[in-house]
């Protein structure tokens, strides 16, 4: 049976551009793929899930029939993203690669198009969907004809007549242009009817049938809204034309020209390719190919035909090995592994890497070496399973690795040094990752090997999976391979980061980052090594203690919420949790619901509901119990490593824009403090056997480097004098003596500080206070009248950028913002958000790094033996032996406030306890 959908093109790239607004899609040419990703995923969704038999896609064609009619319609609207208008065209050739028709005609909206064929082709009984956003197509509803809408937050509904009906409380899906015209659009700048929303306006529809009839009886309307309606009548015919879809548009397409087509997967690859979209290559192109992943077949992707180039269309634009010149050479035996030893340590720099049988360092044995010391030349070394061999083999090369002389060249070469170090080496001298270099020059990237491979080389590497096997349990580990399957792999790895290196190199120098990656970055790397191999403690009987406590709590709130609900249901169920609240409770009218008909019952939607109902809060609080319990405090223990006894987290270099470092496995930067349940889980890290711990952090660093910034008088005074910097905001805001500022003053002072610094709007400031926009609207004005430079400094900020499209640190790490001379209002304003706090967050991320630099070079030339065991944003953690408590807190205080040399003093502030929880 066949089943047609008609894709709105607009309605759907915009949605998916804005959806990426805060996180954007930039490959390495600079171009922001985000409408375009997201457009190919819903198209890659409807075609795999709803499986059509038919489809075509719609654009609006030109200025339409209602702009002669009404020529402010869609006045208002902000000009095009720049970053769509050159996404548009992309999407149309990915759609002629696709063989799906474009449905467009001149004079009309897309909207027009769909309506005229899915009218026509749903009365000749075709099963047609019309797949976009758009309130508006509720009108198109009819037998066959329906509406198949992307859900806030994921997923679809699909809207046949009852649905409609149901949704706006009318009889028949038409009234919805009656419902539009009274109403009135926003979005498409049409008046309707002043004052009238959807009830009252379903409650008209309803008493009269249609707009028209209404139009006629006005006298049987009451009260104001009778006067309303009145003087408001050409305004309502006029948004009555202007809301209803044509059905009538003259395109003459046929059922077999929108039949879903083979693609033209050659052209949809290369331009795929073009964009860097290796995950929608693997949706379009591989899914047979998915199914046979490291065959043989799969295996000789290399194979060369009698021209030379490489036979899969895949690797056609791109360099392999096999088509490139290349000596890679297994080491065999020991006097060999001396020669080449000797022959790398008569050179200035060595490229080198490790293969594992983990990508956890912690726990990776090591399998091979590899090395490489001149372009397409390089050396694999095998190493043994049995750890006392492997150690010896490795001990042949420790004279190199050592060697204060020699640079080392590796990718995420903070890994090579954690596993070597388990053979008793410590990587010595001067050190390049390419990682790190290409994450400084484009931070906004991927920054893995193939990634920089393909984009910097043209060259495609070998991937793992080729040697392993795809992902997953029955995926292969290294040691079962043999060194002969390994050693071109491993071979090509420190041959291509070589390369990369000389690629990369210059760029630095071009960009003014040679310092902030030789003094800052690259020293760093030694500091997070010896950061994660120690690894932390964790009192294992306190989060048991918590843990019972927790969960007796919890089981308290789940007899509360049964009491209030009337009785037992599953908490931990989305739709029972729906059923009780909306069903039976029924405490709010038109609950959203899911695509399957399941209420929504997100934490968002609970938390606007807390007033209605002293079981919803009962509810959260449950679900945040639990949360911990399931996040952190059951699951920690869990993470120990048997052999250290601690906890190792991976601390991400590479990964935020801002220049923030992360945590992963597990996240110990993410533990929430705000809450006194959150804090306990604190109280669980502690000290190692017989230190103490010890917490130093910085005081009110983001507005320190604000002051320094803008170079206000009154903000820098604060400080300078030693202020609590909130008191002193209040008490200039609010002109009064600091020793009278009040708490709840202090408090919105506070909100205003970390608010308005970072472009709050005057909305998001009063949605955050619980204040009157107008109340927020004044504090902001006087807040930039206390701190007129903090103003200044904010437009200077901006206009820096867009002269040079990028925001910069005191280190001159930058940020690139491509968005920042948009002509659309709300995209460059998220742009002009991230000029204003990209110097701030990026110094202060700066700062604590060159402090855990030159905290660890002092501990190690002083003979501390006190270790620095956790960073959390502004906040350094030790574990202490007691005899050397002064020593370090000396070093540490010293350190962090001489990290950088502002026109305020840095303060750090600093404690000591037990635990985490009672030192900071």
């Amino acid at each position: 049976m066949a089943k047609l959908f008609l894709l709105d093109a607009y309605a759907l790239i915009y949605r998916s551009y804005y959806a990426f607004l805060k996180s954007p899609r930039i490959n390495s040419k600079g171009l922001n793929t985000s409408a375009v990703m997201g457009f190919c995923n819903t198209l890659n969704e409807v075609l795999t899930k709803e499986k059509p038999t038919h489809i075509g896609v719609a654009f609006d064609h030109g200025k339409t029939f209602r702009h002669e009619a009404f020529p402010d319609y869609k006045a208002q609207r902000e000009e095009t993203p720049e970053d769509i208008r050159q996404s548009v065209p992309i999407i149309k050739q990915i759609l002629e690669a696709m063989h799906i028709p474009i449905l467009q005609a001149d004079g009309f909206e897309a909207d027009d198009v769909i309506g005229t064929v899915a009218t026509r082709f749903g009365a000749d009984g075709i099963d047609t969907f019309m797949l976009t956003p758009d309130k508006d197509y509720g009108q198109l509803i009819r037998p066959n004809v329906h509406m198949y809408r992307p859900r806030h937050g994921g997923g679809y509904e699909t809207l046949g007549e009852k649905e409609v009906e149901a949704k706006y409380g009318i009889s028949t899906p038409a009234q919805v242009i009656d419902l539009l015209a009274l109403m009135g659009d926003s979005a498409d700048n049409f008046p309707g009817c002043p004052g009238v929303g959807e009830k009252t306006a379903a409650k008209l529809i309803n008493q009269f049938g249609s707009i028209d009839n209404m139009l006629q009886h006005t006298d049987e309307i009451k009260g104001k809204l009778r006067e309303k309606v009145e003087h408001a009548k050409d305004d309502i015919r006029m948004s009555k034309y202007l809301a209803t879809i044509r059905t009538d548009v003259p395109i003459k397409i046929e059922l077999e020209e929108l039949k879903v087509e083979k693609a033209d997967e050659n052209r949809l690859r290369e331009l795929f390719e073009e964009l860097e979209f290796k995950t929608l290559i693997n949706k379009f192109l591989n899914k047979s190919e998915a199914k046979q992943k490291n065959t043989e077949k799969q295996l000789d992707l290399f194979a060369e035909n009698t021209s030379g180039r490489a036979e899969t269309p895949e690797k056609a634009n791109y360099k392999t090995l096999k088509t490139t010149p290349h000596e890679y050479k297994l080491i065999g035996n020991e006097d060999e592994m001396q020669r080449i030893c000797d022959f790398f340590m008569t050179k200035g720099f060595v490229s080198l890497d490790t293969e594992t049988t983990s990508t956890d360092a912690i726990s990776a044995e090591l399998v091979g070496l590899s090395f490489s010391v001149e372009e397409n030349r390089a050396f694999y070394v095998a190493i043994p399973a049995d750890r006392q061999e492997a150690t010896r083999i490795v001990g042949i090369f420790k004279p190199l690795y050592e060697n204060e002389q020699i640079l080392k060249i590796g990718q995420n070469i903070k890994y090579d040094y954690e596993v070597l170090s388990h053979y008793g080496v410590t990587l010595q001298g001067k050190m390049f990752d390419t990682m790190i270099a290409h994450y400084l020059i484009q931070p906004e990237l991927h920054h893995n090997m193939d990634y920089m491979a393909e984009t910097l080389l043209g060259y495609r590497t070998i991937h793992i999976e080729e040697l392993l096997g795809p992902k997953g349990k029955k995926q292969r580990n290294m040691r079962d391979l043999s060194p002969t399957d390994i050693y071109e792999y491993a071979a090509e790895d420190a041959d291509i980061t070589l390369r990369l290196k000389h690629v990369l190199e210059p760029h630095l120098k071009e960009l003014g980052l040679e310092e902030l990656f030789w003094n800052i970055e690259m020293p760093l790397v030694r500091v997070l090594a010896d950061m994660e191999l120690n690894g932390v403690c964790l009192d294992t009987e306190a989060l048991q203690e918590t843990s019972r406590i927790f969960t007796d709590r919890m089981k308290q709130y789940e007899q509360e919420i049964y009491k209030e609900a009337g009785e037992t249901f599953n908490i931990g169920s989305p739709k029972q949790v729906g059923d009780i609240l909306f069903g039976k409770l029924q405490i709010m009218d038109k609950p959203k619901k899911t695509k399957t008909g399941q209420y929504v019952t997100s934490e968002e939607v609970l938390q606007s509901l807390e007033a209605k109902h002293p079981v919803v809060r009962n509810i959260l609080n449950y679900r945040g119990m639990k949360k911990l319990l399931s996040t952190y405090i059951d699951a920690l223990p869990k993470l120990i490593n048997p052999r250290t006894g601690h906890i190792h987290t991976s601390f991400n270099q590479a990964q935020t824009s801002t220049g923030r470092l992360s945590s992963s496995d597990p996240n110990l930067q993410n533990i929430p403090v705000r809450t006194d349940d959150g804090k306990e889980i604190r109280k669980c890290f502690i000290p190692e056997d017989g230190c103490l711990f010890f917490s130093a952090d910085y005081s009110q660093i983001e507005l320190r480097i604000m002051a320094h910034l803008s170079g206000d008088e009154n903000m820098m005074e604060a400080f300078r004098e030693g202020h609590d910097i909130h008191r002193a905001t209040a008490a200039k805001i609010w002109h009064e003596d600091i020793e009278k500022v009040t708490d709840a003053q202090r408090k919105k002072a506070k909100q205003a500080n970390f608010g308005i610094i970072y472009g709050i709007t005057t909305y998001g400031l009063a949605q955050r206070m619980g204040i009157p926009n107008s109340e927020a609207r004044e504090l902001i004005q006087d807040y930039f009248h206390t701190f007129p430079k903090v103003k200044a400094y904010m437009e200077q900020a901006k206009e820096t950028a867009r002269a040079k499209g990028y925001a910069e640190t005191l280190f001159h790490r930058r940020r690139y913002l491509p968005d920042i001379n948009s002509r659309n209002a709300t995209v460059r304003g998220f742009a002009e958000r991230n000029a204003i706090n990209a110097p701030i967050q990026g110094t202060e991320a700066d700062i604590i790094k060159v402090a855990m630099v030159r905290i660890w070079k002092r501990f190690k030339e002083e003979g501390i033996r006190s270790k620095m065991i956790l960073q959390v944003h502004d906040e350094l953690n030790f574990s202490v032996y007691p005899e050397e408590r002064e020593q370090v807190e000396r070093i540490v205080i010293e350190e962090m406030q001489h990290a950088c040399q502002l026109n305020v003093p840095l303060t750090a502030d600093a404690g000591w306890g037990s635990n985490w929880l009672e030192a900071h």
